[in-house]
């Protein structure tokens, strides 16, 4: 609770974003409701102090929303596993000391034959390229693993557990991010605002998109104090979480989408060019935003999730 708040007050001051959010965001909370008190020893405080930067190792080629279908193979060799394969759209793999990994233990078993591993990219054999996004930068890179060996000690929770553990990491990526999420977005809310009243853009048309960017944004901010009440009663994010994260993945779309409408072809030149404002670079995040119905689920596997765990929906 007490992050999800200081993440909303840090996004309201348009301060940037904390350097280790996979490792803090996703990877601590897979160690505090699953890992052994001796993992958290050695892996949570060098997260918080930035020493150790930390990347997301789940989607595979062939394996990105139907994530079960992973093959990275994990073969234990007495007291360690022997990694093979590959990851791909790996977040922050080009900058990272560490990786935690989903890979299969048991070729027969679709969802427990599924392990969660963490691993030193440094380690021998690690090897990542980065990938060039359409934005120009490279967060992302394709990680393979060519006989990796890591220690049996770095496995969290018991062989087999590792889909139980990823619905814990994708549960806190997808649904706690609603109110720094929803504290950013009203930043760029109230820009676009400003900025047509600066261009005197005043029309009855501007003024009904930008009433209906308002009220989404109130929606996303409820829809996070919800998130943010659970978290202080002690529950995990469940399936819930797939509401927040189409809200604030659409939104975010339908936010630079509006921008780049209402304010014209000078909302398309990105901040280094010399005639863009400085404030926003409405380009470069309308461009970004493309990613957001995809990444962490599709908007499509989120749908699915609602229909079939929220609401109980029979499946035609």
């Amino acid at each position: 609770v007490e992050e999800a708040i200081l993440a909303e007050e840090l996004a309201k001051a348009d301060a940037p974003e904390h350097v280790n959010f996979i490792g803090l965001g996703l990877c601590a909370p897979a160690l505090i409701h699953h890992g052994t008190e001796e993992q958290r020893r050695r892996f949570i405080p060098p997260m918080l102090s930035g020493e150790e930067i930390w990347c997301q190792g789940f989607s595979e080629p062939g394996a990105g929303s139907d994530l079960a279908a992973l093959r990275l193979k994990a073969e234990l060799d007495g007291d360690e596993f022997v990694l093979n394969g590959q990851k791909t759209w790996t977040s922050y793999g080009p900058y990272a000391d560490w990786i935690f990994v989903l890979a299969r233990t048991d070729p027969n078993d679709r969802y427990g034959g599924i392990s969660f591993i963490l691993c030193d990219m440094k380690t021998p054999g690690v090897e990542v390229r980065p990938l060039k996004q359409i934005t120009g930068e490279s967060e992302f890179g394709e990680t393979f693993f060519d006989n990796v060996r890591v220690p049996r000690s770095n496995l969290v929770g018991e062989i087999g557990e590792g889909w139980k553990i990823a619905m814990t990491v994708l549960g806190y990526e997808r649904g706690s991010l609603t109110l720094s999420m929803a504290a950013r977005l009203g930043n760029a809310v109230m820009r676009l605002v400003e900025t047509c009243r600066e261009l005197g853009l005043d029309d009855t048309d501007t003024r009904r998109k930008l009433g209906r960017m308002v009220v989404e944004w109130q929606v996303l901010y409820s829809n996070g104090y919800r998130t943010l009440a659970n978290l202080d009663q002690g529950k995990a994010p469940g399936p819930e979480s797939s509401i927040e994260k189409l809200l604030w993945s659409e939104f975010d779309q339908r936010l630079r989408l509006t921008a780049l409408d209402v304010l014209g072809p000078g909302a398309q030149l990105r901040r280094f060019d010399r005639m863009a404002r400085r404030d926003i670079d409405w380009a470069r995040d309308f461009l970004w935003s493309r990613s957001e119905t995809i990444y962490s689920g599709s908007s499509e596997i989120q749908r699915n999730i609602i229909a079939k765990r929220v609401l109980g929906l029979p499946q035609g």
